[in-house]
């Protein structure tokens, strides 16, 4: 048997190594969310399927579900498909699979593969800004115009940013860093701040109305679930993640940025799943709730009201009933003492 020899070239450092293999394990981890999601779709699509007729809203949430999964398919396609050029077809290029992407970032398959999380990320941004609308105009809509126009303009600047580093993609590597981290930079800052926003204005409505709901409407609106569902902080926390590591020039960067683009797809369609069960906020929910709580508070008042009067009825009628058994206990006069 003649003796193995390394495919690896001569030229590779240990970073150049170890961002191959999480180029590759990243890929594994596209593909895994990838299935997730086509499961979620499917949930969520028959769901809001059966209710078409409803209105616009659930027509253009189809549309967004249609248009998720046509961005993703050719985001994992493209994915795949650069993962082969690397590692079957020019496996040989000096400096090896790495280099060799570094060096490819001009085709239209490199444009793509940074396009498609890019435009996954602005529609998940865009339907997160929407949920956070929804649950402040709840309360207040000159509020949540106040509140919401900063994410909105922040979004407006990762959008701006993102559009300059997919045309800098075309250009040597070097020239897209700076746009690069900028853009990851402004979308991890817009979603912590939606998620933020969402979270406290559930926190305060949960902590006025938790005593006073019934269980109902407490395990539907303000349980653990909900806030996390609703306020979509899976994705911020992958996100946090990968910036840091993409910040520091970590290989595992490669890993963690398919963990937040997946976390951040399946985040999107837990609320779409929400929207359709009827389960997730809306402008009446805090009118509903309140309804509720005076419902209650109406039932918690009659009740010691009834109480008290079936207490003094029954008070009135005992001295009536003790009279009736006192006369039944008079011997009857019989004919005999007449």
């Amino acid at each position: 048997m003649p003796p193995a020899t390394s495919l690896v070239s001569s030229g590779s450092f240990p970073d150049t190594l170890a961002f191959e293999r999480y180029f590759l394990a990243g890929d594994f981890v596209v593909g895994v969310g990838y299935g997730l999601q086509i499961l979620l779709r499917t949930l969520c699509t028959s769901c809001l399927w059966k209710q078409r007729n409803r209105g616009w809203k659930i027509t253009l949430l189809l549309g967004l579900l249609a248009s998720l999964l046509v961005v993703e398919t050719t985001f994992a396609g493209t994915q795949s498909r650069i993962t082969q050029m690397m590692y079957i077809e020019h496996r040989g290029v000096t400096g090896g699979p790495w280099q060799y992407f570094l060096d490819t970032q001009s085709p239209l398959i490199a444009v793509l593969m940074h396009g498609s999380p890019f435009v996954l990320t602005f529609l998940g941004d865009l339907l997160v800004l929407w949920r956070c609308w929804v649950i402040w105009s709840a309360f207040s809509i000159r509020v949540a115009v106040v509140v919401t126009s900063i994410p909105a303009v922040v979004l407006a600047a990762s959008f701006a940013i993102g559009v300059l580093w997919i045309v800098q993609t075309e250009e040597p590597k070097g020239t897209t860093v700076p746009s690069c981290t900028a853009y990851y930079t402004i979308s991890l800052a817009l979603n912590v701040l939606l998620t933020c926003l969402i979270t406290l204005r559930i926190l305060s409505c949960r902590r006025k109305l938790l005593e006073l709901l019934p269980e109902a409407h407490r395990q539907l609106y303000l349980s653990l679930v909900a806030i996390i569902i609703e306020s979509a902080v899976i994705h911020p926390a992958f996100a946090i993640t990968f910036v840091s590591s993409f910040g520091m020039d970590a290989p595992i960067n490669q890993v963690f940025v398919a963990f937040a683009s997946a976390a951040q797809q399946v985040a999107t369609h837990l609320i779409i799943c929400r929207v359709a069960d009827g389960k997730a906020w809306v402008k009446q929910t805090p009118r509903q709730t309140m309804t509720s709580v005076k419902f209650a508070s109406r039932i918690a008042s009659v009740a010691p009201r009834q109480h008290q009067r079936s207490s003094l009825s029954q008070e009135r009628s005992a001295p009536l009933q003790r009279s009736r058994s006192d006369l039944d206990a008079i011997p009857r006069l019989t004919g005999r003492d007449s």
